[in-house]
C-alpha cells in the first residue's frame, strides 16, 4: 500500500499545479498588474512548502538548501508587499479587459441609492426630518393638534344628534328637569383630547327657582375655597321640601352635585338606549367608566368624539359645574371659566393675528403624550398663554417656537411655586386640586423634557 502513497501525492500536486496555473493565467485580469505579482511569489512560497512536504527526505544538505530556498521566497514576498504601488492611473491604463463587476456594485447601487427617495417616506418622518422646532410645530399642528374643517362639520353633527337624543331620554325623567342641552365652545375650535377623539362637553341647564336656592361663595363656608360654591335650599318655612323637583337632591341643607350626577348616570346607563342610537346614527356610542365624570364615547369611521356631561347651574353671571371633590369634601359645585378662557384667547388672536390658539393645541398634544401630563386641563394650558401674553407681545407665526417654549418654562416655574392664578379671579390658584405629589411628578418630567438638546424628543410628540 505504501508504493501507491508517492504516485498519489504526484497526481495531488499535478492537481494543485493545474489549479495554481489558472489562477495565475487570470490573476492579471482580476488583480491588475501588482496584485498578479503578490499572487504569483505567494503561489512559489506555497508550492514549495508543499514540494518539501510530499517529497520524501534526502539528507541534510537538501534540507538545508531548501530552507534558505523557502526563507528567500518569503523575503521575496515581503518586499513585493512594501513595495510602492504604481499611481491610480498607471493601474487602470494596465488594464487590457474590463472587470465584470458583482451585481448591485455597480454605479446605479450606491450605498446611498439604497435608501427610498425622500418623496416616498411617510408624513410622520418627513416631520421628523424637518430642521427646526418651528416646522416640527406647524407640521404637527396641521397634521395631529387640530382636526380639518370637514372633521369639525362631521363632529358638529353628530354631536347635536346625539344631544337631541338625550334630551329625548331625559325628558322620561320628571326627578330631572334640566333645560335645553347645548354643546360647548371645544368643537368649534377643534380641541383634540389625549386619544386623539374631538373633545365635547354638554351642558345641562339645572332650572332652579330663584325664591328657593340660594349659591353662597366657597369663602363663606368651612370649606373656605374661592374655587367652589354651594347652594343652599332657602324659604323652607314657606315652601317646605317637595315644593321643589331638586329636593330629592339635599345632603344637609344643600343642593349635592354628587347627588345630582349619580342619578344622572344611572340614566345614562339603564334608561337610555344607546346601541339603537348608534346604529340609527351608524356610530357607536357608549357611556364610559369614569367613577367622577360623566363620560360618553363616541366611535364613527371617520372621527372619534369624547363627550362630557356637565351639569350646570347660574349663579348671577357665573356658572358653576358639577364637581365632586375627594373626601372630604364634596357636594361642592365649580366655578367654570371654561368659556371665557377660550373667548379671551381667541379675542387676543384677532387683535394682532397670533398664534395662542395654535399654541394651545400644541400644548394638548404635548400633554397627552404622558399620563400624568393629562391631570393639566385645557383651563390649566390656557391660563398659561394668558399670562403669559401679558409678558410676551410678539405672537406671529414666526414665533411660535419661542412662544411654545416659553409656555412650557412659565408653566415649570408654577409648578415649583404650587401656584398658577386665574386670570379672571386672582384669589383662586388653579393647582389646588393636585396634590403635591402629582405637582411634583408633572414638574419633574417637564424639567427633563426641556433639559434634552431637543425638545421635539424630549416632549415626545
Amino acid at each position: 500500500m505504501e508504493a501507491f502513497a508517492p504516485k498519489r501525492r504526484n497526481s495531488e500536486g499535478t492537481g494543485f499545479a493545474s489549479l495554481v496555473d489558472f489562477l495565475l493565467a487570470n490573476a492579471r485580469v482580476v488583480l491588475g498588474v501588482s496584485g498578479a505579482a503578490v499572487l504569483a511569489l505567494a503561489t512559489l512560497a506555497v508550492k514549495r512548502l508543499i514540494d518539501r512536504a510530499t517529497s520524501p527526505p534526502d539528507g541534510d544538505g537538501d534540507e538545508k538548501a531548501k530552507q534558505k530556498s523557502l526563507e528567500e521566497s518569503w523575503q521575496e514576498l515581503s518586499s513585493a508587499q512594501t513595495a510602492p504601488k504604481p499611481p491610480h492611473a498607471s493601474r487602470r491604463e494596465a488594464l487590457e479587459e474590463p472587470l465584470l463587476l458583482p451585481a448591485g456594485s455597480g454605479p446605479g447601487h450606491d450605498s446611498e441609492d439604497a435608501l427610498p427617495p425622500p418623496e416616498t417616506l411617510p408624513a410622520e418622518v418627513k416631520a421628523r426630518l424637518c430642521l427646526t422646532l418651528q416646522e416640527k410645530l406647524l407640521v404637527c399642528y396641521q397634521d395631529r393638534a387640530s382636526a380639518s374643517e370637514a372633521v369639525r362639520t362631521l363632529g358638529r353633527q353628530l354631536s347635536e344628534d346625539i344631544c337631541a337624543e338625550l334630551q329625548t331620554g331625559l325628558k322620561k325623567h320628571a326627578k330631572l328637569p334640566f333645560g335645553r342641552a347645548s354643546l360647548s365652545v371645544d368643537l368649534s375650535e377643534g380641541l383634540i383630547g389625549a386619544g386623539g377623539t374631538l373633545e365635547v362637553n354638554f351642558l345641562l341647564p339645572l332650572v332652579l327657582e330663584p325664591d328657593l336656592w340660594a349659591p353662597i361663595p366657597g369663602e363663606q363656608t368651612v370649606v373656605n375655597d374661592p374655587r367652589v360654591w354651594m347652594i343652599k335650599r332657602t324659604a323652607v318655612e314657606y315652601f317646605p321640601r317637595g315644593s321643589s323637583p331638586w329636593d330629592t337632591f339635599l345632603v344637609g341643607g344643600y343642593f349635592s352635585s354628587n347627588a345630582v350626577t349619580r342619578a344622572l348616570r344611572k340614566v345614562l346607563e339603564a334608561s337610555v338606549n344607546w346601541p339603537a342610537i348608534g346604529s340609527m346614527l351608524e356610530c357607536v356610542v357608549r357611556p364610559a367608566v369614569a367613577p367622577d365624570k360623566l363620560k360618553l364615547e363616541v366611535w364613527h369611521e371617520q372621527i372619534g368624539l369624547d363627550i362630557t356631561l356637565c351639569p350646570r347651574a347660574e349663579a348671577g353671571d357665573k356658572t358653576l359645574l358639577a364637581a365632586p371633590f375627594g373626601e372630604p369634601v364634596q357636594h361642592l359645585w365649580q366655578q367654570n371659566f371654561h368659556a371665557v378662557e377660550l373667548s379671551r384667547l381667541k379675542e387676543l388672536d384677532g387683535r394682532d393675528s397670533g398664534v395662542r390658539q395654535r399654541c394651545l393645541h400644541l400644548l394638548k398634544a404635548a400633554f397627552g403624550t404622558q399620563p400624568c401630563w393629562r391631570k393639566l386641563t385645557t383651563g390649566h394650558l390656557s391660563h398659561v398663554l394668558l399670562h403669559l401674553s401679558g409678558t410676551e407681545p410678539d405672537w406671529s407665526e414666526a414665533a411660535l417656537a419661542d412662544r411654545f417654549r416659553g409656555a412650557l418654562e412659565d408653566l415649570l416655574r408654577r409648578l415649583e411655586e404650587a401656584s398658577l392664578p386665574c386670570c379672571f379671579d386672582g384669589r383662586i390658584n388653579l393647582l389646588g386640586p393636585l396634590s403635591a405629589e402629582e405637582i411634583e411628578e408633572i414638574g419633574y418630567l417637564l424639567y427633563e423634557a426641556l433639559a434634552e438638546p431637543d425638545l421635539w424628543d424630549g416632549i415626545g410628540l
